[in-house]
């Protein structure tokens, strides 16, 4: 797909902060609407004291707010929010950078981007000594950690006559990049559009008695970030999703909030008569006490022994019923043998593709932000990935489910 058409459509929202760099939104504005993107722009006030919101209003063909209100009426920030398919906010201060680290909103911008549902996207911009000082590093390193992803900062020669990193990207540079990691299905081209998914996440807990549970060390941000990815492709997502703080936004997406596996087992079975796909992402427990205790158990001998029994196998009962316009994915997460056991799950519950990942493997697995999988499908297909953030994983899973789709 050539570049031209891989932002043909794509709604971009840039936000403009007060840095020396915004003057290079003006060439940023003219490239994207250049590449058929649709932009909208919004400024801090500070940024007017580098650039006109008229130059910015006249390149993007629409009006450029800067405050929430005028005295006579306001801007709505959470329809600005909505409306993107993906944030830009280029150039990013390390004053605009330490707000949104700190979910602080006291300017325009800073409310949009807390009420944004898309991909949130920053081009940090300032003096060598600021974009290393501990702070800001920890301040990058939180956007990150919150999914976002920063453009590479260039070196060169700063405002401040130094010479060193702190360069906001060249306009040529973040356009090339929003080319290659911006998802290819536009706004009006949504590959999933009209079709019903569920998507498991995060762990279960089962009780032992009214304190205690056995659970795992899901966090469910994996499984969330696919339901994201699938509603921008277009998907009606029901997202059925275990006991974690993790939450999404996405209006795309409704969430049905479960405990145990019998829980989860009863609200997917319900709904699978009616979904297309099927993204089993959840940690289940295989195991539950065959008794739960009514009350506290107390501290008495020297050892407790607590009876299991098998909780319902959620991806073998989907695996027998499923139809055959239905796709059914699920995950494997081993500590050894990974392929030889990922590749017997895919068989014999009678899955579409499954997901591999492995703890051996640094930075994937539970808690963390980023993952590295390989993926099976039942033709024999298999793709590896290198490590990559949740989201971008998210992004390569539904691709691999469309090319399904249209095996």
């Amino acid at each position: 797909m050539d570049a031209i058409k891989m932002l043909q459509g794509k709604k971009i929202l840039l936000g403009v902060s007060g840095s020396i760099a915004a003057y290079k939104a003006a060439t940023l504005i003219r490239l994207l609407v250049k590449e058929g993107a649709e932009v909208k722009v919004i400024m801090t006030p500070a940024a007017a004291d580098f650039i006109t919101p008229l130059t910015l209003a006249t390149l993007s063909r629409n009006e450029v707010p800067m405050n929430i209100s005028d005295h006579s009426s306001w801007n709505n920030h959470v329809v600005l929010g909505r409306w993107a398919d993906v944030m830009v906010i280029a150039p990013a201060s390390a004053n605009t950078i330490a707000k949104m680290a700190q979910g602080l909103c006291d300017n325009l911008l800073l409310a949009v981007y807390l009420s944004a549902t898309c991909p949130v996207i920053f081009a940090p911009a300032m003096d060598e000594d600021m974009w290393h000082h501990p702070a800001t590093r920890g301040n990058v390193d939180k956007l990150i950690s919150y999914g976002h992803q920063q453009i590479p900062i260039a070196s060169g020669e700063l405002a401040s006559g130094l010479f060193g990193e702190g360069r906001m990207a060249e306009p040529e540079q973040i356009v090339a990049w929003l080319q290659q990691h911006l998802p290819k299905a536009s706004n009006n081209n949504k590959p999933l559009r009209g079709k019903t998914v569920i998507v498991t996440a995060g762990p279960t807990i089962e009780h032992i008695d009214p304190v205690r549970y056995i659970s795992n060390h899901s966090s469910g941000k994996m499984g969330i970030a696919i339901a994201e990815a699938l509603a921008d492709a277009g998907a009606n997502v029901q997202l059925v999703l275990g006991p974690t703080s993790q939450q999404t936004t996405h209006n795309g997406v409704t969430t049905i909030r479960v405990q145990t596996a019998q829980e989860m087992f009863d609200q997917v079975t319900a709904r699978y008569p009616n979904a297309a796909i099927v993204v089993a992402a959840a940690a289940v427990a295989d195991y539950r006490p065959a008794n739960v205790a009514d009350k506290k158990i107390k501290k008495g001998e020297a050892q407790l022994h607590i009876d299991l029994e098998k909780t319902p196998d959620i991806l073998r009962s989907l695996g027998d019923q499923k139809g055959p316009q239905q796709l059914l994915i699920g995950f494997s997460l081993e500590t050894n043998n990974e392929k030889e056991y990922a590749l017997k799950k895919l068989r014999e519950k009678h899955l579409d593709m499954i997901v591999m990942n492995s703890l051996a493997d640094a930075g994937a697995g539970f808690n963390y932000d980023t993952n590295k999988v390989t993926l099976f499908d039942k033709n024999g297909k298999e793709t590896s990935f290198p490590l990559k953030s949740k989201q971008a994983v998210a992004q390569d899973i539904v691709s691999a489910i469309i090319e399904l789709q249209h095996a």
